[in-house]
């Protein structure tokens, strides 16, 4: 009898080992399984945030998507960090013959850099983005054929003056893909890329991001500070806006800049300094003048 005892428990033993062991085999056959199960799972993850950065670069940023204007006012951040890194230059040629900015000469905003490039040279993509604007504005005026693309990082770049397009809206670009080839269309006087930087509506200048002249971006990124500030008067905590963005004035008839400046609340000396003027300055229907 106490050797049937023992034989059974010697039995119950073994197979609660063998049980255990079985456990201990299941989990560790398991363990490689979830493993790669959360490799599929980053995978399919990672896919599919391409996938929206394909569909809607920048969605954070903006808060829509349209077809129809290159620049249009959106709410900016106070401070926005811009990843110039995996840049490529739209063009190789390095002759910039006009500047951003207020050109006191032709009166008006040039809102981009002129590069000069012959009619038919390939125009590439700066960045990885999606071509948001395909159009033409027309012979002798404003950009001629021009796209628009936004890209990942928040900026927009526009390309203008183009002779011909090699690709449609929508389409999702790398950057270096071409995009198109230079020209001389629009209100333009011989064949160059005009080439414009925007955050979010804003123009910004696009030296401050490449460097043409050495085929290179300024810095690994651009950091953009929003020129509305709030200022706070110390004794009786009134908070004010300021702007510290240029401003303009369009001039109308019966206009002189010592109007302008009391209009506007500047001094006279400010508008000869910005504008590259003086007292014997003569003023034209529609010219541009900046006070700020």
């Amino acid at each position: 009898m106490e050797t049937l005892k023992k034989n059974i428990l010697l039995l119950l033993s073994l197979f609660a080992l063998t049980t255990t062991l079985s456990a201990q085999d299941l989990l560790a056959e398991q363990a490689p399984l979830d493993k790669q199960m959360s490799l599929v799972d980053s995978i399919s993850l990672r896919r599919m945030l391409l996938n929206e950065a394909h569909l809607f670069p920048s969605q954070e940023l903006y808060p829509e998507w349209i077809n129809s204007k290159i620049h249009y006012d959106t709410q900016r951040p106070d401070s926005f960090r811009i990843d110039l890194t995996g840049f490529v230059m739209p063009t190789s040629n390095t002759k910039i013959t006009d500047i951003f900015g207020y050109r006191p000469r032709r009166r008006r905003v040039h809102n981009g850099l002129d590069i000069k490039v012959q009619i038919g040279d390939t125009i590439r993509a700066a960045f990885d983005g999606k071509v948001r604007i395909v159009k033409n504005q027309g012979r002798r005026r404003g950009y001629g054929k021009y796209v628009v693309i936004r890209h990942e990082n928040g900026l927009e770049t526009v390309y203008g003056h183009l002779s011909k397009w090699l690709v449609v809206e929508e389409q999702y670009v790398k950057a270096g893909d071409p995009i198109a080839l230079g020209g001389n269309t629009g209100r333009s006087t011989g064949s160059h890329l005009h080439f414009e930087t925007i955050f979010m509506g804003k123009s910004l200048d696009p030296a401050l991001m490449f460097d043409f002249v050495n085929q290179d971006v300024t810095n690994d990124y651009y950091v953009f500070r929003n020129p509305v500030r709030r200022k706070v008067d110390a004794k009786t905590g009134k908070v004010t806006v300021v702007s510290d963005e240029e401003k303009y004035y369009k001039v109308r008839r019966g206009d002189t800049l010592s109007k302008i400046a009391h209009r506007q609340g500047v001094p006279l000396r400010t508008l000869y300094k910005l504008n590259g003027m003086n007292s014997r300055s003569k003023l034209r229907i529609g010219q541009t003048i900046r006070y700020n």
